[in-house]
Formats: C-alpha cells, sequence, structure tokens
C-alpha cells in the first residue's frame, strides 16, 4: 500500500511542479555525515557497482541499508555531483553480505561487527525473521545471554519501527521535528495512530498545520465528515484567529469560517463543538454581549489576570505625600516636572498597578528615570523589563538601569519546553517593584505569566504608548486595562520644548490626532520625498541606505539604518526590497560563503537577518555565558555559513548561536522589515516605504507606529495622497478579548 501511496505522491508532486524526479535504488556503502538533529545525512551509495554520493533530510539511515530514493543531480561547488533525495523508502536487507554489513553498522545497541557475524552465521537470511519475531533464539548463540538476547530484541522492535515511521512520513514531506515529536509522544504505536485519526498530529506537543494533516488524512481516504477531522478543524480556526490577534471569536464568525473551510454542514460543526467543549479544549462563553469561543488556554490568561489584578488593586492604596522627594530630584538632576509628571510619579509609589501612557516627547523616559530614582531612595528593590531584546536595551540606555526581557526575567524553563517559566507561584520574583516598557507590545499570555511570578507585596507599574500597535501575540492587553476603567492609570500629553524641536515628534502628534504632517519643511529631521512609482521607490531607497545616508551622517547602512515595510508583498515589500538590498548591501563575492534556502532565499556572510518566531531550544554563548533562546523580532548578522551541512552561524548583538535544519526556517533577511515587526525598537535612521495602492494595512497608527521608530532621521518615500489616505483611516486593529469585561466583572462582585 505504501509503496503505491509513494508512486502517487511523487507524481502529484510532478505534476504539481516543474519538477520530474528521477528514481535511483541502491545500497548504502557508508554513512559520511549525519545530524542527529535535523536528520540530515550525507550516503556513499552504490548502484550497479558505481559509487556516488546522496543526501538529504532522511534520518539515521545506516551502512548495508538498500533504499529507493526520489529527486535530482545537483552539483555542489566544493564536494560535487550529488543526489538530491526528496522522498524515500527503505528496503530491509535480504541477502546474508548485506545483512551483516546492517548489523555490523551498530545499528543495534549490543551488536558489534563480531557479533553480528555469529548471529549471522547462526541464522542466516532468516536472521532479520528471528530479530524480529523470536529473538529469545539469539540466547542460543555463545556470549548472548537471554537478558540480553531479548534486549536485542526489543532495539530491533525500536529501530525497525522508527524507520517504518521515517518511510511513513516520507512521502508528505514532513518537517523532521514534527515526526521527531510525533515519536517520542506515540512511539511505535505512531503509524496506528495516525492511520486512525491523522489529525492526532495536530495536538499540543506535536503541532503540525491542520493543512498538513488535510493531505495524510486524503492520501488515507479518511473520512471528510469524522468527528476528528472537524474537532481539528475548529482548534485550527481558533488558531488562525489567534494568530490574527484574538484572544476569542464570535461564535457565529467562527462557524461560518469552519464550515466553509471544511465544507461541512451545521449539524456536523456544533456536534463537534460540543466535543471540544467536553474535552475542555475550548470554552464557549455568552456572559459578554454576544457568544465568544476561546481556546481554553486564552480563556484561563484573561480570566487570571482579571483576578490578579483586582487582587492587587482591591489592596488598596497608600497616601504617602512624596513632593519633597520629588523636589530632591528635581535639584539633583536640574530638571523641573510638569504636574501631571508628578501626579504619576506619586501614584507609581502609593498604588499596587499603575500604568503610565504617553506619546513620544511626552516625558515618559523622564518620569521613568525619577521613579527609579525614587525608588532607590526608599531602597527598594527593583526590576526592569520590556518585552524584546532591542527594547530591553533601549530602555537600559535611556534610563541607565538594567532591564532585560520578559523571558529573562521569568527564567524560561527549557526541560518543561520552552513555553513555560521558573519564575511563578511556587517561586516568585524577589522585588519591591517591576516596571514593563513597551507594555502594548505584551501579549495576555505573557502578562499571565508574568502575573504569576509576582508576590503579593510587589508593585507593577506599566509604560507604554496606547497609539502603538498591539502586541504580535494573542490579545491587547494595554488598551484593554485602561478600557476597564479599572487600573489607575496617567496619560503624559504636554510635549517638552526639545522634543517640539523634532519634527519627527511633531508629526507623530498631529498624525495620531488626524491631522495631516508637514511633508515640505526639510530644515529638521523629518524628510518626505515624492515619488508614485514604486520601482523608482525601491531605487531611491537603496540609494539612501548605500551612499546618501551614510556620506550626509555617517550612518551605517547595516547597523544605524532600518528600512520599513507595510507588508511583505508587492514591490515596496519586504520580500522584493530584503532582495534588491542584499544584491546592494551585500553582495556575492569569492570571500563570502552562502548558501541557497527554500523560496529563492539565500543566505550569506554578513547578511542582516531577524528571527520570526520564539525559539527556547537555540543555544547562544557571549564571553563565558552560556544560555538559550533566541526570540521573535531578535535582529542578527550571519558570520558564517556551511552549505554542505547546511549551518549558519549568527550573532545577534553578542549572543553567538549556530542555526542548522528546521531552525533556519525562522529566521529572514532584515535589510527591510515589517512596521508590525519593528515595534519596540527605534533605530537612528528610519526609511519608510509606502505603497501606492489602498490596502487593509493603509491606516494611522500602522503610520504613528513606523514614524516613531525613528531616533533621528527618517525618510518618508511615497505620495501625499497615500500618507493622507492613512491619517484619515482611523481603524484600529481590532481584537476580540474579554479582559475589558473581566475586570470590571470583578470589582463588580465587591
Amino acid at each position: 500500500m505504501w509503496d503505491l501511496s509513494v508512486k502517487r505522491m511523487v507524481k502529484r508532486l510532478n505534476e504539481d511542479t516543474e519538477n520530474n524526479f528521477k528514481c535511483i535504488t541502491a545500497d548504502v556503502e557508508g554513512v559520511v555525515y549525519y545530524n542527529e538533529e535535523t536528520g540530515y545525512i550525507v550516503l556513499e551509495m552504490s548502484e550497479d557497482d558505481k559509487l556516488f554520493t546522496a543526501v538529504g533530510n532522511m534520518g539515521d539511515v545506516r551502512e548495508g541499508e538498500r533504499l529507493t530514493m526520489y529527486g535530482d543531480y545537483v552539483t555542489n561547488q566544493k564536494y560535487g555531483r550529488q543526489f538530491s533525495v526528496e522522498i524515500f523508502e527503505r528496503t530491509i536487507p535480504t541477502d546474508v553480505t548485506a545483512i551483516r554489513k546492517y548489523l555490523g553498522s551498530g545499528v543495534i545497541k549490543g551488536i558489534g561487527p563480531s557479533a553480528a557475524k555469529k548471529i549471522v552465521d547462526a541464522f542466516g537470511e532468516n536472521t532479520l525473521e528471528v530479530l524480529e519475531n523470536d529473538p529469545v533464539q539469539l540466547a542460543s548463540i555463545k556470549g548472548i545471554p537471554a537478558d540480553k538476547a531479548k534486549a536485542i530484541g526489543d532495539e530491533f522492535h525500536k529501530i525497525t519501527g522508527l524507520r517504518k515511521v521515517m518511510t511513513f512520513f516520507s512521502k508528505y514531506n514532513i518537517p523532521q521535528y514534527v515526526i521527531s515529536s510525533a515519536w517520542k509522544l506515540y512511539g511505535t504505536e505512531l503509524i496506528r495512530a495516525v492511520n486512525s485519526n491523522p489529525y492526532c498530529l495536530c495536538g499540543t506537543g506535536i503541532d503540525l498545520n491542520f493543512k498538513d494533516a488535510e493531505r495524510i488524512a486524503r492520501d488515507l481516504d479518511f473520512p471528510a465528515d469524522s468527528e476528528e477531522r472537524i474537532h481539528a478543524g475548529i482548534i485550527w480556526g481558533l488558531k488562525e484567529y489567534a494568530n490574527d490577534g484574538n484572544c476569542c471569536v464570535r461564535e457565529t464568525d467562527l462557524a461560518n469560517y469552519v464550515t466553509q473551510n471544511l465544507l461541512i454542514g451545521d449539524k456536523a460543526y456544533y456536534n463537534a463543538l460540543q466535543y471540544a467543549e467536553s474535552r475542555g479544549d475550548i470554552v464557549n462563553t455568552d456572559k459578554y454581549d454576544t457568544r465568544y469561543i476561546f481556546l481554553s488556554e486564552y480563556y484561563n490568561a484573561e480570566c487570571y489576570i482579571a483576578k490578579r489584578l483586582a487582587e492587587m488593586i482591591q489592596r488598596g492604596s497608600e497616601h504617602t505625600d512624596y513632593s519633597g522627594e520629588i523636589s530632591g530630584i528635581e535639584c539633583e538632576y536640574s530638571i523641573k516636572y510638569d504636574e501631571m509628571q508628578k501626579k504619576a510619579l506619586t501614584m507609581c509609589m502609593n498604588e499596587r498597578v499603575f500604568i503610565l501612557t504617553g506619546g513620544p516627547g511626552t516625558g515618559k523616559t523622564t518620569t521613568l528615570k525619577a521613579l527609579i530614582a525614587l525608588m532607590r531612595r526608599r531602597h527598594m528593590k527593583i526590576k526592569l523589563a520590556a518585552p524584546t531584546g532591542r527594547a530591553a536595551k533601549r530602555m537600559t540606555e535611556l534610563t541607565g538601569a538594567a532591564a532585560q526581557t520578559i523571558h529573562r526575567l521569568l527564567e524560561v524553563d527549557f526541560a518543561a519546553g520552552g513555553n513555560t517559566f521558573k519564575r511563578n507561584e511556587e517561586n516568585p520574583l524577589d522585588c519591591d517593584a517591576v516596571i514593563i516598557d513597551e507594555m502594548s507590545m505584551v501579549d495576555a499570555m505573557l502578562f499571565a505569566s508574568l502575573l504569576r511570578a509576582l508576590k503579593s507585596r510587589t508593585r507593577l507599574i506599566m509604560v507604554g504608548d496606547t497609539d502603538q500597535l498591539p502586541s504580535v501575540g494573542a490579545g491587547n492587553v494595554l488598551h484593554d486595562l485602561l478600557a476597564s476603567g479599572k487600573v489607575p492609570s496617567v496619560e503624559l500629553t504636554e510635549i517638552f520644548r526639545q522634543a517640539a524641536e523634532s519634527l519627527i515628534v511633531m508629526n507623530a502628534h498631529s498624525i495620531i490626532h488626524g491631522e495631516l504632517p508637514e511633508l515640505r519643511d526639510k530644515s529638521s529631521d523629518f524628510f518626505f520625498m515624492y515619488s508614485e512609482n514604486e520601482t523608482e521607490s525601491l531605487k531611491l531607497a537603496i540609494s539612501l541606505c548605500k551612499t546618501r545616508l551614510p556620506k550626509a551622517y555617517g550612518y551605517d547602512p547595516l547597523d544605524d539604518i532600518q528600512v520599513l515595510c507595510l507588508s511583505r508583498i508587492g514591490t515596496v515589500g519586504t520580500e522584493l526590497v530584503n532582495r534588491e538590498l542584499q544584491a546592494a548591501l551585500n553582495p556575492p563575492s569569492k570571500n563570502k560563503r552562502e548558501m541557497a534556502m527554500f523560496d529563492r532565499v539565500v543566505f550569506r556572510d554578513g547578511d542582516k537577518i531577524m528571527q520570526t518566531k520564539n525559539d527556547y531550544d537555540v543555544e547562544w554563548r557571549r564571553g563565558s555565558e552560556k544560555s538559550h533562546g533566541i526570540f521573535n523580532g531578535d535582529i542578527g548578522k550571519i558570520s558564517g555559513t556551511d552549505r554542505v551541512n547546511r549551518k549558519c552561524d549568527i550573532d545577534f548583538e553578542g549572543r553567538a548561536a549556530q542555526y542548522d535544519g528546521d531552525m533556519l526556517k525562522n529566521i529572514e533577511h532584515a535589510y527591510a522589515i515589517t512596521v508590525h515587526k519593528s515595534q519596540g525598537s527605534e533605530y537612528p535612521a528610519v526609511i519608510l516605504l509606502l505603497p501606492n495602492y489602498l490596502n487593509r494595512l493603509s491606516y494611522r497608527n500602522l503610520l504613528y507606529t513606523a514614524i516613531t521608530r525613528a531616533k533621528k532621521t527618517l525618510v518618508v518615500i511615497g505620495t501625499d495622497t497615500k500618507i493622507e489616505q492613512m491619517v484619515r483611516n482611523d481603524r484600529r486593529e481590532e481584537r476580540y478579548s474579554c479582559l475589558a469585561p473581566m475586570l470590571e466583572d470583578r470589582f463588580a462582585d465587591i
């Protein structure tokens, strides 16, 4: 059956793509290289006494095996002609010589070359059948006691089981890490489990994409109306909504989404919905004006946030007068705080939970520095943190106090899989106050984890700008906390004189108030360059990066200048802009190593890259310091590439890490990044490329966020019509959440 399925898969691949896969059946003569983590292997193969090299992600293949491989020949500049394997099948050796070579390769613990010879001499061509069905017979061989015979049999079952699994999945092009996770969970029962329900691979701990599970299900003729499929489809739909920032979704929207995508009726959908609820996978609530569906983890996170904040706030405020101490800090720093800043400082010191908000130039950082000084005078132990490494670094530079990422503050528990923290209710943070900057970037799950790590006496001060884009992860925490009206807060609105001299600051405030920015004044730090041709806009951006800004201001093209785009697609989208900027700023050279990746992407020594997904398993070093974890939005440079072994050495601002295999899927070029990815960061110079067409990303606070990323110099390239469209469009990124009413309910119950 599986042989036919592999052939069908190859036929389908050849029909759907420009590929014309070759098929080769050959024997493994030797293993040249094997990467255990990624499954990438280099094999010396023999076909009709002719030797050749085969490479690919085939897992732990051993000497003596016979493989049927589908792929094509490629030429490696260093290693010459190789057969690149896309899909393969294993054939267990049958002749005595091949069996002896296979067993002697060390594939089974407890059997070396000498033992392999004895076993094959005893059982000949029936050796593998004995190992499979009656390994106790091995005890008849001198030197193999009964317990060792049983252990050898168990190991053989494990090895052959994994090989069957690898062959089973090879035709579906499933990532190696997914197969490894599934094997760890199901072991030798994996194939049976998948045949019974292919959607079991979508579960937590394996997390195969639903559409990939659909391919397997179709190949297995799994019923399209099965409860298992629809249940998995509901969870997939909720995860898709969460990926768009929603903690929950209206039940009617979810019903339409699932029934239309899975082509099922309402009755089948509602039966599966009840099943998902009975399993505890989802929560269905109609408490807040309409019926909402949550994934359980998001419902629990929002409930916990509301409960914990209400408990902290309800402990009551203190009423200490800090005016004298604030005056002392004014004298020490030779600064005069306005009334709202003084009010904010007093409330920060008296309230258990407090939010400080304000736009650029309104004195948030000045107030924060004063708060740190106040707390230190009181000998309070404080912790400073921000959502990203760049935001934490910026917080340190602006305040002079050491800050770290929230993940590092909470201490990621790598042994538990990386998505939990060592700091929690049982092991809380030892401090009097925690100050979080860039709070608009904090999602619901991370905020709930932070609250779990706070002692009952610890103060929580949150600093942010509500006009910035919301978090990448699900939730709109800062907005919801302020919308509830239950969390003490102060908004700073006065623009200070020094900030008022910056056209970046003044235009940012104009935009957020719905007013058109000043585009003709080129005497300050904000420069508008009119261009109605996107191709010319791209050429202009390249010229600014490569020559004009470095020459005029001494900026480094990679370290100081950041190009921002509204989206990934189009002439001024990050995908094309990155390719063009890479060619201009880091062109190919005989002194630079490089390797081609998926979708024609080339990673080259010296490339500027960004991490696109939290990866808690990445190990990095900084001097003698050694730790784990590279997070979404971290920017680095490739310091070395190894094309043969598919590896990259990357320097993330002093943290040296090595990437290979599927880890490489989590990095992309960062010569240009989207505005969303720039949140929490600030760059000496920003070039903002605006498209000419009106799309769903043409709205006010996206433009505002982009402009406020520039520290010293901003160049906007596009049309004034486009800018006007964005300023007039006050559509906020709508997100579904019940946090605000949940918090209101907590106070209503008092």
